[in-house]
């Protein structure tokens, strides 16, 4: 039997987040002594690497916690677990796209900040200079002058 300090030293987990994840009931075959210490056999690791696993690919608490559940319950649920998977999967290439957009206005503004270094453009990315530079970009600058009608 393994306690909190081995079972985090065997995972990689901080103590903390293995007592997080028991106290959560993500580790449902942690055992208590006599004291309610907690202690972990090779099935508890086995949850606690699961565990990490699914929190590493940004699952939620609550979703693993249903996971879980379902793992317990049995293969009948290998179906509703397999839908939780393809629904993660989906999330996480959903946030993959978005990065890549992030990275790629990133690109942009780095482009621009080499430019601005190397004198090839004025500086536009500071809004204390665009009273100076209104003329050349006046469809995206607000001026309290310009009404909408």
């Amino acid at each position: 039997m393994h306690t909190v300090k081995d079972a985090a030293q065997i995972t990689g987990l901080t103590e903390h987040a293995v007592r997080f994840y028991t106290d959560k009931g993500l580790v449902p075959s942690v055992q208590r002594d006599e004291n309610n210490i907690r202690l972990f056999n090779e099935e508890s690791i086995n949850w606690l690497h699961g565990v990490k696993c699914l929190k590493q690919s940004g699952m939620p608490i609550e979703v693993i916690k249903k996971y879980i559940d379902l793992c317990l319950e049995g293969d009948s649920t290998i179906p509703l677990r397999y839908t939780i998977m393809m629904e993660h999967k989906e999330a996480a290439l959903a946030k993959l796209e978005e990065a890549k957009r992030h990275i790629a206005h990133l690109e942009e503004k780095t482009t621009l900040y080499q430019d601005i270094l190397e004198h090839r453009s004025p500086d536009t990315t500071n809004p204390r200079n665009w009273d100076k530079i209104l003329h050349m970009h006046s469809d995206v600058f607000y001026s309290s002058s310009v009404r909408k009608a």
